[in-house]
């Protein structure tokens, strides 16, 4: 290790931290016997928005090189932006304070360039723009979303996207203006689309139709995707005219996005930003973490994967109905519903027994259509490791009894 790092490990006092910085990891199953566990310690599972910045990513905050990121100053801002573009293999990105501004910059961009009174996005139903970004294409956009089904196969179909399609030839209809796919799918529970699912959809929004539109990918989860189909980011989403991504969630920064595209399209998304209150000023300290995040932390959501797999394949052995197509895993997501012995346990009795007895919290409520019933959600992250996994199934387990 380097001096630098071994006086973050001096200065934080974390012996735990440490020993994963130097590579060692516990393993253990929920088959052995369980270590005993302080009872502070909290396994949080209700999203990965709940990492917390390691060590370094702190220390690098501390020394990061800072200017005013509005007036276009600030290098360590410039230096994030360069290494994302670069990742992508887009021309150009822009630092947004979240994922929500993220894609509706994106869409307030790629609108204005449309000359049509009326506009509209060609969107998945249970995508996060529809579900949970408060509807704010439309309240603060004015764009109407054209909202098609994606939860059987966990995408919209072509044909459905080919079909929804409208020119501004008919005075009774909202111009399309843009498609839009999510990856990883947050609500089909992580679900991953393909390289060639993505470059069909590009293919079709760019020479399908009388008119070129473009395509955007909401890629909070999108190195989760990439990991899962082990394919790099540029390769990936080369069909895509901007992809937003989260910096955190499982990349473990303390808060930001970075929008990619071309320079003309970065543009416009730089004067979305500031009209949306997103200008920041010395925001170096934020982005050095986005940064050491993009170049450190990619690689290991693998191990996120693997974590999701096994808590999925333990819940299906215990008679939990894992709420994947086929019950199968693509990244660090996993959806279940109780097991039908269980029919009087409320998903918040369950909840809350959970964090009361086990110290583990978990969200539940999810509704999808076509599913059995509500739906919990476990998200895994760096801020789990097998022994988190382990009593949060011994936890579950118990509690359904």
């Amino acid at each position: 290790r380097s001096e630098k790092a071994n006086k973050i490990d001096i200065i934080t006092f974390n012996p735990i931290e440490s020993m994963i910085h130097r590579g060692i990891r516990y393993t253990s199953r929920i088959t052995r016997r369980r270590r005993s566990f302080s009872s502070s310690t909290v396994v949080d599972l209700r999203s990965d928005t709940v990492t917390m910045p390691t060590a370094n990513m702190r220390a690098e905050a501390l020394t990061a090189p800072l200017g005013d990121d509005v007036l276009g100053d600030d290098p360590t801002v410039q230096l994030l932006q360069q290494k994302a573009a670069s990742m992508f293999g887009k021309e150009d990105a822009l630092f947004v304070p979240s994922g929500t501004m993220s894609n509706l910059c994106a869409i307030l961009s790629h609108a204005a360039t449309v000359r049509s009174v009326g506009k509209e996005i060609i969107v998945g139903a249970g995508s996060h723009i529809s579900m949970w970004e408060q509807g704010n294409v439309s309240t603060l956009g004015g764009v109407h979303s054209r909202q098609l089904p994606d939860h059987s196969s966990s995408r919209m179909s072509l044909e459905h996207i080919r079909s929804a399609y409208r020119s501004d030839n008919d005075d009774h209809y909202a111009k399309t203006c843009l498609v839009c796919l999510e990856n990883s799918h947050n609500l089909n529970g992580g679900a991953v689309l393909d390289k060639a699912y993505i470059d069909a959809v590009g293919d079709l929004v760019h020479n399908g139709w009388e008119e070129r539109v473009p395509l955007h990918i909401d890629g909070a989860r999108i190195f989760n995707a990439a990991v899962s189909v082990g394919l790099p980011v540029d390769e990936l989403c080369k069909a895509a005219d901007s992809i937003s991504v989260c910096l955190s969630k499982g990349l473990g920064a303390p808060l930001g996005s970075v929008l990619v595209g071309s320079t003309d399209f970065i543009y416009q998304c730089k004067r979305a930003r500031k009209a949306l209150g997103g200008g920041m000023r010395q925001s170096g300290v934020v982005a050095s973490m986005g940064l050491y995040a993009l170049e450190n932390h990619v690689e290991r959501l693998e191990e996120d994967h693997k974590r999701a797999k096994w808590l999925a394949e333990e819940l299906s052995s215990h008679g939990f109905h894992v709420a994947h197509q086929n019950q199968m895993i693509d990244s660090n997501i996993v959806f279940f519903c109780l097991p039908p012995s269980s029919a009087s346990l409320s998903i918040q009795e369950f909840c809350n027994r959970l964090d009361n007895e086990f110290n583990v919290k978990i969200g539940g409520g999810y509704i999808r259509d076509g599913e059995k019933g509500p739906m919990i959600r476990a998200a895994l992250h760096m801020g789990i490791k097998d022994e988190g996994v382990e009593r949060a199934l011994e936890g579950m387990i118990s509690v359904v009894r």
